[in-house]
């Protein structure tokens, strides 16, 4: 049964929510050390680089404290909600994680705030908390019924190809033998592999980048960090270096709220940057296979063209179908690179160059990137008049657009 606050519980939670908003990444972070500690088997289902670097506190206080703010009116937090139980369902959270995972995040409350709480808000976060564990629960139960699978299914690597030179394409296909399952252009999996220097199993979330087809699914993965500046990434290195064809991966079904809308007729604009850009592949690639006249413009920004992914894909797209454009810029241009070949445009987006091809009054528009590029993209296309109900985003890893 689902806790039912009183008027002072849910004046108590909310009075709070300042407090969450001052201290809350410290009593995430302790929260999570303290959980890890004790159940070190925890550590599987968590992304132990945004551990590593913070990210993941940080978006939980940000959860936390939004969850505060809105305890009198939840249907505020919709968008929210569907974004991270469709993650948690990718991740295989099931309903005995929750009373874990509040047992710690209370007792941390208490560890940081320590006389800064008292009994009686202590008792109405436990109910707030246990509220809202019901309601996620509620929604992942859905989720799982309606899934192609449940927990991780085993694939094998059908094939492997070179994309451009930090992007690599696997083709998957069920070790057992069946078809592969279907799903909305705009969705992903998560793929899951043991990783040695950390002693745990680290499951990544990577969008598909094919059109369904019955036959394999295609994540497209960018080989992460490896510089000075950033350090190689555990598991698509493990993928890029450690995984050839003929190798066995555990998937689960897929899912994801960020998908294309296949029952209109109105204007798509796909925005994309860098890696950003598998599920906008998938999302045209489904267009194109479903016979669809609707206007498409694609847009898509990178460096230059030795990391510009489907670069000879694309082309062919929007040569063989009149109902498609595209408009790609490079940012950092190389001598090698074309104009009206590779790319169109340098330098970053700029929707004001693309007034009459991709800023229509009645399209739809998808954005994927890294945030700060979603936030730039989402911030010009609101001033340039489009209504911020036709922006949609998919955001992995922390944070999300304001």
């Amino acid at each position: 049964m689902t806790p039912v606050l009183t008027a002072d519980q849910i004046s108590r939670v909310k009075a709070t929510a300042p407090v969450f908003a001052q201290h809350g990444t410290t009593i995430t972070k302790h929260f999570y050390r303290r959980m890890f500690a004790n159940r070190p088997e925890l550590r599987n289902l968590f992304n132990q680089t945004h551990q590593a670097s913070g990210s993941q506190a940080d978006t939980l206080a940000r959860a936390v404290y939004a969850y505060a703010a809105n305890i009198d009116n939840l249907g505020a937090l919709g968008a929210a909600v569907g974004r991270i139980t469709h993650k948690h369902a990718s991740l295989n959270i099931r309903p005995e994680h929750y009373p874990i995972v509040g047992e710690h995040l209370l007792a941390s409350v208490v560890e940081v705030l320590g006389d800064a709480v008292d009994a009686e808000t202590l008792e109405a976060w436990r109910l707030a908390y246990a509220q809202l564990a019901q309601l996620m629960i509620g929604v992942e139960a859905k989720l799982y019924e309606q899934a192609a699978w449940s927990g991780y299914r085993p694939f094998i690597v059908a094939r492997k190809e070179v994309e451009s030179d930090e992007i690599t394409s696997f083709y998957l296909t069920p070790a057992d033998g069946a078809a592969a399952c279907g799903y909305e252009p705009g969705q992903f999996v998560t793929v899951k592999r043991y990783v040695g220097e950390l002693g745990v199993d680290q499951p990544r979330q990577y969008s598909l980048s094919d059109a369904p087809n019955g036959q394999h699914l295609r994540i497209s993965v960018k080989r992460e960090g490896g510089n000075e500046q950033i350090p190689p990434g555990r598991l698509s290195t493990l993928l890029h270096d450690g995984v050839e064809e003929g190798a066995i991966v555990e998937v689960t079904a897929p899912m994801g709220d960020f998908r294309l809308d296949r029952t209109k007729t109105t204007p798509v604009v796909l925005v994309s940057g860098g890696v950003g850009i598998t599920p906008m592949v998938s999302m045209l690639s489904t267009l194109i296979a479903d016979g669809s006249t609707r206007r498409v413009a694609f847009v898509h920004a990178c460096r230059n063209g030795r990391v510009h992914a489907f670069k000879t894909w694309l082309g062919e797209a929007v040569a063989c179908h009149p109902n498609v454009t595209r408009a790609v810029f490079y940012e950092e241009l190389e001598a090698t690179d074309r104009e009206g070949v590779d790319y169109d445009y340098e330098g970053r987006i700029d929707f004001a160059r693309l007034a009459d091809q991709a800023v229509l009054p009645d399209a739809d528009y998808y954005l994927c990137g890294p945030l700060a590029f979603m936030q730039a993209q989402r911030d010009a296309l609101v001033a340039r008049g489009v209504d911020a109900s036709r922006i949609h985003s998919e955001v992995f890893g922390s944070g999300a657009l304001e």
